[in-house]
């Protein structure tokens, strides 16, 4: 049974197709799933709604926040009683040739209560692997997005987010993010070398649990995504992990609020730490 002071979380894995209804009936599956194990909130990986083909695919199926997907998403969370975090869905951009990566938080009403368009784009020549140009059909976002919910304040990120510490360092001492969510679909190549060992990093360099939702396996004849859904607690050790790499499910734990409170007590960095200032080179 789960402590007073806990909250219980569950992080879905799914390999996504170009079948936007197919994926939506895995979607529906795994909330089901979620909240039979007495979660509060279920968070899905990057590109949940539709991987494509080719790079660039998603533009053809790219809608407002107000059109008939994300609204679809919007019943299922009112229909179970359960906040969904929906991490890189295609949004409309503001001309045809782009779209914004888009993380949506979701309320057990059904009412979309945060967005954050992904910052970091993938413009990466992967080793021994494709080449990527996200910024090619993607407008970067600006804003950095925090929001409470009951499984605590969330900081919102995207994947390749997770190569820099900068925005989980605002996330948590300037947006006092309890939870930090990374739902992804990393490569294969890149996921085997540095998937976990980054998400451990800023889980104990924030303090935070992280919530690191993934792909996973094959979705199409060219595009491959790691998988290992994991979830972090702020000591960086590993509480959920799903025993197949590849499979599709989920994996739960609990959010403990007196750890977060212990971790940061004992080894009080947020009075430690310089202000981002004292690395300015002093005026001439």
């Amino acid at each position: 049974m789960a402590a007073s002071n806990s909250v219980r979380v569950a992080a879905a894995q799914m390999t996504s197709f170009d079948d936007i209804d197919a994926n939506f009936s895995t979607c529906s599956r795994l909330v089901k799933e979620a909240v039979s194990a007495g979660a509060k909130m279920l968070c899905f990986p990057e590109n949940f709604s539709y991987v494509g083909g080719l790079s660039g695919d998603s533009l053809l199926i790219a809608e407002p926040l107000d059109g008939p997907i994300m609204q679809k998403y919007c019943s299922l969370a009112r229909e179970y009683g359960i906040w969904l975090s929906l991490g890189g869905f295609p949004e409309k951009g503001h001309d045809d040739a782009h779209l914004r990566n888009t993380h949506v938080v979701i309320d057990d009403a059904g009412n979309i209560r945060s967005t954050y368009s992904k910052i970091h784009m993938f413009d990466v020549d992967v080793p021994g692997g494709a080449v990527y140009k996200e910024s090619s059909f993607t407008e970067p976002g600006m804003d950095i997005a925090a929001v409470d919910s009951p499984i605590g304040r969330l900081g919102l990120t995207v994947c390749y987010d997770l190569r820099f510490p900068e925005l989980y360092q605002q996330l948590r001492f300037h947006h006092d993010a309890q939870v930090i969510l990374v739902p992804a679909a990393f490569t294969r190549v890149t996921g085997q070398a540095h998937w976990e060992i980054l998400l451990r990093a800023r889980a104990i360099e924030t303090q935070c649990y992280i919530v690191a939702s993934s792909q996973a396996g094959k979705h199409n004849e060219i595009r491959e995504s790691y998988g290992e859904t994991l979830i972090i607690d702020p000591w960086g050790t590993v509480v959920g992990r799903l025993p197949d790499r590849l499979s599709t499910g989920i994996t739960i734990a609990d959010i403990d609020f007196s750890l977060i409170d212990s971790v940061r007590a004992k080894m009080p960095i947020a009075k430690h730490r310089k202000p981002f200032d004292f690395w300015r080179p002093a005026s001439e």
